[in-house]
């Protein structure tokens, strides 16, 4: 680390930076114009513009040139792989920090597993902040592997690397006033509270956000954005791999409210990543939908820095780090050079050897589960009528809805014929022998079954198909691997991928990861599965803060009641 007073010298020019990059057109998301430039840099920091003697002069040739992307919410545990394998995905793609909630992993190994990804964090490419899990179980009508409370919390907060309380999803708790929820908000004094709110407005909206809650990444239609936006919210546009909001909310950004925005991924899968990109696909997108270039790339970066106070991240000015990227135009798949702190990372969509090779962490395996047998995921059909969950296409809300009751010998079946599947919640943390069983609709498999271990946000064993020994297989198969997902037919294992760190995430490279990840999708769909990406929509059928109809270990969910109800229906 060099003197302050040796970056003033050399930005004063009196003596050699470390880099001069010459020739660029700098994309200034500060003054909002580009600029012919030289770009001077000094201990991993913009020192000035212009020309100065350097130990290293790279020529851009009239190349864009603009900061690193910052993604302002992301779960990396989403990608299945691990903080050493998203960068060596993401940073090639322009990515230079991202603000991390460890929200998966925390409900299944607790506060070790936020320990195992502060530690996997250090000496990366890029910059990992997180938002400590504000909701450790999400809520109080599942099993999740772990408890964190507002004690635990706290020693977290004066971290560096720590820039807030992550996405508080339990927003009825916080309008209700629940204490174990207001003591955890009562810690946060000068950093971020991440909310959580979708279709959250009128007065409940108002006594969400009056908690100190000042932003939001759930809103799925323009009307709901602009009320949290006039109260006072930063809007998060997220368009990640299941939600993808960005057409129905850019209309909402204006040269008078851009700084109010930001965009973010919440959730990327492997796939998504390899063929379509991160941020970079993002700022794209926004482009061609009508987005001024230099605004797509303010709400990708210096938005993000300002809004969760990372000092000088987020912009190419004197004293701002350098991470940095260089574009042939804002319509690039991937950036030709990415500099982080003044070091060339990755090049033409590679990355480059680095410096310092970041730590091997290892965590404990996750899957504890009672024996499981074929009579746990039988039920009797004890009405003519039954509850079922109705998928919303590309959106992880669903819908509550009634049909005839699918039955055979008096116990509840599937019924392809009318897309009705029965969906199965096992516990897998505590070996409590917990099985729930619901219908789903909109699934659309013929034969056989799939499951994960992936399912948002306790992460118990979800599975679905026709035969209940199928779906009996399923689990087993992904109890074998230690976590992970996979597809059966006819009592066979047809594709796996395991995800033996906490269930979520593998240690092999995120191409590899992918690779997998398509065959066993493929397996899903040649069973007949409807969604483009079967698991992940499956993944979030057990998240009990999504409207309407959800399920957990410990059954159906009424979400908009915040409770149990009954599969069965008069």
């Amino acid at each position: 680390m060099k003197t302050i007073d040796g970056f003033i010298k050399a930005a004063a020019g009196r003596q050699k930076v470390d880099l001069l990059l010459k020739n660029a057109r700098l994309v200034n998301v500060l003054s909002g114009e580009i600029t012919k430039e030289h770009v001077a840099v000094y201990d991993g920091r913009i020192c000035g513009f212009g020309e100065y003697k350097s130990c290293r002069v790279i020529d851009l040739k009239n190349n864009l040139l603009l900061p690193g992307y910052i993604d302002g919410h992301i779960h990396i545990e989403s990608s299945m792989t691990t903080v050493s394998e998203f960068a060596s995905a993401v940073v090639p793609l322009g990515t230079t920090a991202v603000i991390a909630d460890p929200h998966e992993i925390a409900n299944v190994l607790g506060l070790a597993g936020i320990k195992y990804m502060l530690e996997s964090a250090k000496y990366q490419p890029f910059e990992v902040y997180l938002t400590i899990p504000s909701c450790v179980p999400a809520t109080s009508i599942e099993t999740s592997g772990a408890v964190i409370s507002a004690g635990d919390i706290f020693p977290y907060l004066s971290q560096r690397w720590v820039v807030g309380l992550g996405e508080m999803m339990d927003f009825p708790g916080v309008i209700k006033g629940e204490k174990n929820v207001l003591d955890k908000l009562k810690l946060i004094s000068d950093k971020r509270i991440e909310g959580h709110a979708p279709g959250l407005g009128g007065r409940d909206l108002s006594a969400y956000i009056s908690a100190g809650i000042t932003s939001d990444h759930e809103s799925t239609e323009i009307e709901e954005a602009r009320e949290k936006l006039q109260k006072g919210m930063h809007i998060m546009i997220r368009e990640g791999t299941v939600t993808k909001n960005l057409s129905d909310l850019l209309p909402l950004v204006s040269d008078l409210n851009a700084s109010n925005f930001s965009f973010v991924s919440d959730d990327r899968s492997p796939g998504d990543l390899v063929d379509k990109g991160h941020m970079n696909h993002i700022v794209r997108k926004a482009c061609r939908e009508g987005l001024n270039p230099i605004a797509a790339v303010m709400l990708a970066s210096v938005n993000t820095a300002r809004y969760f106070g990372l000092k000088n991240h987020g912009a190419v000015a004197p004293g701002y780090k350098a991470d940095m990227q260089v574009l042939k135009s804002f319509k690039s798949r991937f950036p030709l050079m990415v500099f982080k702190n003044g070091v060339l990372v990755a090049e033409n969509g590679k990355m480059k050897k680095l410096p310092r090779k970041p730590k091997d962490v290892h965590i404990r395996g996750s899957i504890n589960v009672k024996w499981l047998e074929l009579s746990d995921f039988a039920v009797k059909a004890s009405s003519s009528s039954v509850r079922a969950i109705k998928l919303v296409p590309n959106q992880i809300i669903t819908e509550q809805k009634k049909y005839k009751t699918p039955e055979k010998g008096g116990f509840l079946v599937s019924d392809p014929s009318r897309d009705l599947l029965k969906i199965c919640v096992v516990e897998r943390h505590r070996a409590s022998g917990n099985v729930a069983t619901g219908i789903l609709k909109g699934m659309g498999i013929k034969e056989g079954a799939i499951a994960t271990s992936v399912s948002h946000d306790s992460h118990n064993i979800v599975a679905t198909g026709v035969e209940d020994s199928d779906i009996m297989s399923a689990c087993v198969e992904v109890i074998k691997m230690g976590g992970g997902l996979a597809a059966v037919k006819k009592g066979k294992v047809i594709e796996t991928l395991a995800l033996p760190i906490a269930g979520l995430m593998s240690e092999e490279p995120v191409e590899k990861v992918n690779s997998r990840l398509k065959k066993v999708i493929s397996a899903a769909r040649k069973l007949g599965a409807a969604p483009q990406d079967p698991f992940f929509t499956l993944s979030f059928l057990c998240l009990p803060v999504i409207p309407a109809l959800k399920i957990t270990d410990k059954g159906l969910v009424d979400v908009n009641k915040m409770k149990h109800t009954k599969l069965f229906v008069g």
